[in-house]
């Protein structure tokens, strides 16, 4: 299936389950505006069309989730240190936090999985929100590998919360076309 053709309306209404859908705008919604969050995190900005198409679709209001220090550029780099966070335990520290998180009763928490797992980042995230009492929708792109054992990272983080049923995605794309390109390179010194 392609990219489109997953994101199309009926599947952002799907993941609403019973959430209202409104009209797409191009505004973010004033911070508390809505009773409905996306939270996310994004690398390559995969997992950002997908948060950005939710906020439209629900005219929910939109958070990025992002490290004080960012991480590298270099695809490969980023592995390597998320892998050195996550080993160690490591919760980076967050550049904000949401404002106002008692408003909203549902949180679309959209993430990649790194390493078959939630980013440290998103750790963070939920060590920095209480989220008890609130619908934690999770919305996770991946290279292929699933799932991993990041709904348990969001259960053991967020233990007070509704955590409903996973939306996942494949978006391979950044290592996809790494590997296409070392491929070319390949046949380049073959020839």
């Amino acid at each position: 299936m392609s990219r489109r053709a997953a994101l199309s309306v009926p599947a952002a209404l799907a993941l609403a389950a019973g959430a209202s859908a409104c009209s797409a705008h191009d505004r973010p919604a004033p911070a508390g505006a809505s009773s409905t969050l996306v939270a996310y995190f994004t690398r390559s900005g995969n997992t950002r069309v997908i948060a950005v198409q939710l906020h439209r679709e629900l005219k929910a209001d939109l958070f990025e989730i992002q490290a004080a220090t960012p991480y590298p550029e270099d695809y490969e780099q980023t592995v390597e240190q998320a892998r050195q966070e996550r080993d160690a335990g490591v919760r980076p520290l967050l550049k904000a936090t949401v404002p106002n998180l008692s408003g909203y009763d549902t949180v679309f928490l959209c993430f990649p999985i790194w390493g078959e797992t939630a980013p440290p980042i998103i750790r963070s995230f939920l060590a920095a929100h209480d989220l008890s009492g609130k619908t934690i929708r999770p919305v996770i792109t991946h290279g292929g590998y699933g799932l991993g054992d990041s709904l348990a990272v969001l259960r053991r983080h967020a233990p007070s919360a509704r955590l409903e049923p996973a939306f996942s995605m494949e978006a391979d794309q950044e290592r996809r076309t790494m590997t296409q390109v070392r491929e070319w390179l390949g046949a380049i010194a073959r020839a």
